[in-house]
């Protein structure tokens, strides 16, 4: 698909039967990726792994303590993913202006901003807080060259910040999904299981049911993953038209900053 350098994630989720990661680990290392995004439970052997193999990692985190663990571990720099994110948003519900300044306070290592973020003005704040940068799912979802339905696209541009549904948090396993029908029927399922068996709620939440939904377009077919960012994005440009505003955007929210602030002159005693 293409001759540059790419990156490759690899994220260890509950499950009802788990896949061989450590197989996956070697995967990767037998095709010489160069940079791997972690996430998830018990990520210590595939990080050793892969740090055997000179491979540069990024970790996801939800809290500051499973950061400082990942360090320890360590990986090269940290993806803090704020409760706004999509997906698994961990079980502790921090927000992204708590989580960058704490990561900001206690953490040794480089750290970007993920969840809550589609513009230029989300950029400055993330900077402010001491990230290096941002990352974005959802925003990216909705560009011209994003590789799903127009429909989800415009689903994502009528929708409010409200339209999403944490699911899942009865097993530890929190999703922040698009409320639609399919959703809500989850949540349902849920709030009302006598026997709290994960097997009730797993034909709601299948990952095939939701890819259906990139490719069909049907945005009430399966369960897809969306941020409370939604808010934010109103149109489907190119990532070039995307990004180019978001360096303007981030560029004119840093200098109004600066045109905030007076320095208070030296006193000549």
């Amino acid at each position: 698909m293409t001759k540059n350098p790419f990156g490759v994630n690899l994220t260890l989720l509950p499950a009802l039967v788990p896949p061989d990661y450590g197989a996956y680990a070697q995967v990767i290392i037998d095709e010489g990726i160069k940079i791997v995004e972690t996430a998830g439970n018990n990520p210590g052997p595939v990080i050793r792994q892969l740090k055997a193999a000179n491979i540069t990692i990024l970790h996801k985190c939800t809290t500051i303590r499973h950061a400082k663990s990942a360090v320890k571990l360590g990986v090269d720099f940290l993806s803090i993913d704020g409760f706004e994110c999509a997906g698994h948003v961990g079980e502790h519900d921090i927000t992204n202006f708590i989580l960058l300044n704490r990561a900001r306070q206690d953490l040794g290592v480089p750290f970007i901003a993920s969840g809550g973020f589609a513009d230029g003005y989300g950029l400055a704040a993330a900077l402010a807080l001491g990230a290096e940068g941002i990352n974005m799912g959802t925003r990216f979802m909705c560009t011209v060259e994003a590789p799903i339905h127009q429909k989800v696209k415009q689903a994502i541009v009528d929708a409010e910040e409200t339209d999403t549904a944490l699911v899942m948090r009865r097993w530890k396993n929190t999703t922040r999904l698009f409320s639609n029908e399919v959703t809500k029927q989850a949540l349902k399922v849920e709030k009302e299981s006598k026997t709290g068996e994960f097997a009730e709620i797993a034909p709601f939440v299948s990952g095939k049911r939701g890819r259906e939904v990139f490719l069909n377009g049907d945005v009430n077919f399966g369960v897809w993953t969306a941020g409370q960012v939604i808010g934010l994005i109103h149109d489907i440009p190119t990532c070039a038209e995307l990004l180019s505003r978001i360096e303007k955007e981030a560029d004119e929210a840093l200098n109004r900053s600066r045109s905030l602030y007076t320095a208070t002159p030296q006193s000549k005693l």
